[in-house]
């Protein structure tokens, strides 16, 4: 297996853009894709443009109807079938949609085939991670689900068991969906609270289908979750289920929006604590999953300081490079965002809260503690049906 890591990148899917006024601005990619060239991580992968998703990809998740809506909205945005969830205020119709929402589409799965075939031992997609489009409709800014399009891929060149942790503050509704039913995708979500947040699932006693009880995980955390409370959570539920799971790939998902500075949620999470996860996911798959790593991108609407950061740090993991919190930004980054944006970049690669601090699980919990609550439904639900102690 080649120990390189893969970046999964063509320009033309800086063409995902819904608009002026849309919060997925599609330059939160340009500028991500900047800063990776920027601290000269280009070098240290190997940057790879895989093919678009044709059709019977896109089947092994998304209904024939669909991909035809998707298609006319594609070819006549007027004519959007609103009843796919096309042409509304999140998903607005553009022309060309089909063609770029397939090549993101195409760039998560080819890292999903690279992975699995031993080309690359980590795989980045971070123009990827749409995580809420449904086998039958687009939802929540998200027109193909490419990862749930990477694990079929996996699951059809016959992974037998694939893990799926998603850290986006939205829940993973769409991935969650698409393997309801498959004990072969163990899913993990920890995302802001469904009272407070779309897509308003994501409950703790969502565990998955009779034929799959226990393949589903949520975390559902209260408004307000910061750096301390999001670290205990991941580290109170997701390594105990990886080890149970033993998966021979993991898929993650780093939306970028648990930030404190998004805004359009609620937690208070810092880029530094993003990092810490980033790095614990790196950890978990070479312990458990022979290092096989394939990581998306996801939400993040904080398109200058948080964004670019964040999955900048992502590809640079992944690569085996990682770029220390402090460092320094290219000055002729922060020129190039100015020059795009008519903002100021930040100036180094952390939010000052490096090294972060948070109590592990074992330490005992404190049943009154919101968080804390927070992670005893997630485990109570899920344990026991997966055989361990809650």
């Amino acid at each position: 297996m080649s120990g390189r890591a893969q970046l999964m990148w063509d320009e033309a899917v800086t063409g995902y853009d819904f608009g002026p006024g849309h919060p997925m601005d599609p330059v939160r990619l340009a500028l991500t894709r900047k800063l990776v060239d920027a601290f000269g991580l280009d070098r240290e992968v190997e940057v790879v443009a895989a093919k678009a998703a044709g059709e019977s990809t896109l089947r092994l998740v998304h209904r024939q109807d669909y991909i035809g809506a998707v298609k006319a909205a594609s070819a006549d945005p007027a004519g959007a079938d609103q009843s796919y969830g096309l042409g509304t205020v999140d998903d607005p119709a553009f022309a060309g949609m089909h063609e770029v929402s397939s090549l993101i589409a195409g760039q998560s799965v080819g890292a999903a085939e690279a992975v699995w075939r031993g080309e690359a031992l980590h795989a980045v997609n971070f123009a990827g991670g749409l995580h809420h489009a449904m086998p039958g409709g687009a939802s929540g800014f998200c027109i193909y689900n490419d990862a749930s399009l990477a694990i079929a891929r996996l699951l059809e060149l016959g992974a037998e068991r694939v893990a799926y942790v998603d850290v986006d503050v939205h829940h993973g509704d769409g991935v969650q969906a698409a393997f309801w039913e498959d004990p072969r995708v163990l899913t993990i979500s920890l995302h802001e609270h469904p009272r407070t947040l779309f897509p308003q699932t994501g409950w703790p006693e969502e565990t998955g289908a009779d034929s799959a009880a226990g393949s589903a995980v949520n975390v559902a955390l209260p408004a307000g979750t910061g750096d301390a409370g999001w670290l205990r959570a991941f580290h109170a539920v997701v390594p105990e289920l990886i080890a149970d799971f033993r998966p021979q790939v993991l898929v993650t998902q780093h939306g970028a929006d648990t930030h404190f500075e998004d805004p359009l949620a609620h937690l208070a999470v810092s880029l530094d604590a993003q990092r810490a996860v980033q790095v614990a996911c790196h950890d978990l798959a070479h312990e458990y999953a022979d290092g096989r790593w394939v990581a998306l991108g996801g939400g993040g609407y904080a398109v200058v300081d948080v964004v670019p950061r964040s999955w900048t740090h992502l590809v640079a993991i992944a690569a085996g490079r990682a770029v220390e919190p402090e460092a320094v930004i290219p000055e002729g980054w922060r020129q190039e965002v100015f020059a795009r944006t008519r903002q100021l970049a930040p100036a180094r690669m952390t939010d000052g809260r490096w090294p972060v601090a948070w109590s592990g699980w074992e330490a005992g919990y404190d049943p009154a503690d919101r968080l804390d609550q927070a992670v005893l439904a997630a485990r109570r639900a899920v344990f026991p049906l997966r055989g361990l102690l809650a």
